[in-house]
């Protein structure tokens, strides 16, 4: 009896109702696993016409599946996850019909080239240092840190590998001079004060892929926070003299309350000035030290 309920259940499941299609359109239902066969959760799939142009983007559902209503025609899919090799195949679709291709199966990427130990230099002229928050709470606003240094110590282990980033806080950048001058004021970074926000990390966290987590305690307007930072590794490469650079992303989600900047005379007059969550993004390469 029990095994009967669950056949019962199973036939209710979403992927057993298929919503009806579109007048004039077909359907992809595509299926992903990983090399053991296993669904494949958030793989990425980019649907382009013959013309090479990108008609639909989207990612796998837990159970390793999507489904992309599109006009009838041929196209090209690319599907890609963090890890994996990218598979690429063509695709038929037609009016009225669901076109299920053979499910796809990822196999794993090799790992990049990790850093030699030693150190490396943060390069700020091929790195950047970007925030995003929103401004009373409608559009969001974007800046940059003009001036910046730090480098990497990369381990014998790489989970042994620290980082060190120290940005100077004047040097905050939104394109709007007054708005500029407002965020090195007392009510916000108080750079007169707090001239540099720094931050360290002393270890390094493999989350599988070419995916790390950064955690360590980000120094600003005074205060320490534990900060986390989720880190995409890009490998190695030569620059044009020769030397050798390391590379990768970076991004963080700051509170700006745990670093008191709550700007309390714009919120007793109700004015949301900047949102709770100010969004961090850090491009990074770093030069091979002798």
């Amino acid at each position: 009896m029990a095994l009967a309920f669950l056949n019962r259940l199973r036939d209710r499941t979403p992927h057993a109702v298929q919503a009806p299609l579109p007048r004039g359109a077909g359907a992809l239902d595509l299926v992903v696993h990983d090399p053991v066969g296993l669904p494949m959760a958030g793989a990425e799939v980019s649907v382009r016409d013959a013309g090479g142009q990108e008609v639909m983007r989207g990612r796998t559902d837990p159970n390793g599946r999507l489904t992309a209503t599109l006009a009838p025609a041929g196209y090209h899919l690319v599907i890609t996850c963090d890890g994996f090799r990218p598979e690429r195949f063509d695709a038929e679709v037609v009016a009225g019909e669901r076109t299920a291709p053979r499910p796809v199966a990822l196999d794993l990427a090799p790992a990049p080239q990790l850093p030699a130990p030693g150190r490396w230099r943060l390069d700020p002229d091929h790195s950047s240092i970007r925030f995003t928050a929103r401004h009373i709470g409608l559009a969001e606003i974007h800046g940059r840190f003009n001036r910046f240094e730090g480098g990497l110590w990369i381990g014998e282990q790489m989970s042994d590998s620290r980082v060190e980033v120290t940005i100077d806080a004047a040097s905050i950048d939104s394109g709007v001079q007054l708005r500029d001058d407002h965020l090195r004021s007392a009510e916000f970074l108080d750079v007169a004060r707090f001239p540099t926000l720094q931050f360290t990390g002393e270890r390094f966290v493999h989350k599988g892929g070419s995916r790390w987590t950064v955690p360590g305690v980000l120094h600003l307007h005074g205060v320490s926070r534990n900060v986390q930072l989720d880190t995409r590794y890009l490998g190695i490469g030569t620059g044009m003299g020769g030397e050798t650079r390391t590379a990768c992303t970076a991004a963080a989600e700051l509170h700006r309350e745990d670093f008191t900047l709550d700007w309390r005379k714009m919120l007793a007059r109700g004015i949301a000035a900047i949102g709770a969550t100010i969004r961090v993004e850090l491009d990074i390469q770093a030069v091979q030290q002798d």
